[in-house]
């Protein structure tokens, strides 16, 4: 072989040599990322849809959904706990509201047969259901709904002058409370010769003691009328001041047909 040949032999040699040396040199590629573990779920009841306050659960209101369990509480209807908590709870009345796919909680439901208006009446409170006129005329021309927010009007019928000696009957109208909270409005079924009638509208309001002791007054001497209150009015004081007493510190008593307000003390 000659010289020239061996020399390009040799330099071809020592430059795979080298090139090899350098690839071994480089760093591995890092390895794969290892899968995280897998999150533990437990099936939950939750709302199948928004459900609102007073409806009655259907089957079809509510579903399983997995939910991790790091975030379950002591208040969730888990299937493992509670195999037949969908069969259960169908049947019970909403105490408080629902979003979708929001846990179903025991404490927001009350069992058919019991007490509802009980439940959903806050601490201290008594509920008064007061007449009013049918069709709604005396009631907003019908839009008063339940959670709204009402003034009490007390409307009486008294002869005019001092002692009643006029023989012109006067109406008087005179707002007994105000921001009262309507729990529910109903009507009221009859029967009459054997046939069920409507006779009348009902709203129940949430009163306190003496607001309820005005109210019972109010509608034996007289009718009761309620004017809606807007929602961004709920809990603000009255815009026009008035010199009266606190409906809560003051009855209207009727002696031979005229209207007397008298302080309680």
């Amino acid at each position: 072989m000659k010289p020239a040949r061996l020399a390009v032999l040799a330099i071809a040699l020592v430059a795979g040599g080298g090139a090899a040396y350098l690839m071994s040199g480089e760093e591995a590629p890092p390895p794969a990322p290892a899968s995280a573990p897998a999150v533990a779920m437990t099936d939950v009841l939750v709302a199948a849809a928004d459900l609102p306050v007073g409806q009655t659960l259907k089957a079809q209101d509510l579903r399983w959904q997995p939910w991790p369990d790091q975030a379950l509480t002591a208040g969730y209807i888990t299937r493992s706990a509670v195999p037949k908590g969908l069969e259960d709870a169908s049947g019970s009345i909403i105490r408080t509201s629902f979003l979708a796919n929001e846990p179903i909680r025991t404490e927001k439901l009350v069992k058919a047969g019991s007490g509802f208006m009980s439940a959903i009446l806050p601490s201290g409170m008594r509920a008064v259901a007061i007449e009013i006129a049918k069709g709604g005329s005396s009631s907003a021309g019908g839009f008063v709904l339940p959670n709204d927010h009402v003034d009490v009007i007390s409307i009486s019928v008294a002869k005019a002058g001092p002692g009643g000696s006029s023989e012109q009957p006067v109406q008087t109208a005179q707002t007994l409370l105000t921001d009262i909270r309507v729990l529910a409005v109903g009507q009221v079924v009859q029967e009459r010769n054997g046939e069920t009638v409507v006779t009348g509208e009902t709203a129940t309001l949430a009163l306190t003691p003496a607001q309820a002791e005005t109210v019972t007054l109010a509608q034996k001497v007289g009718s009761i009328s309620l004017v809606l209150r807007s929602i961004l009015d709920t809990g603000k004081a009255n815009d026009t001041a008035s010199a009266e007493p606190a409906p809560e510190t003051a009855l209207t008593v009727v002696r031979f047909g005229v209207a007397q307000k008298q302080l309680r003390k």
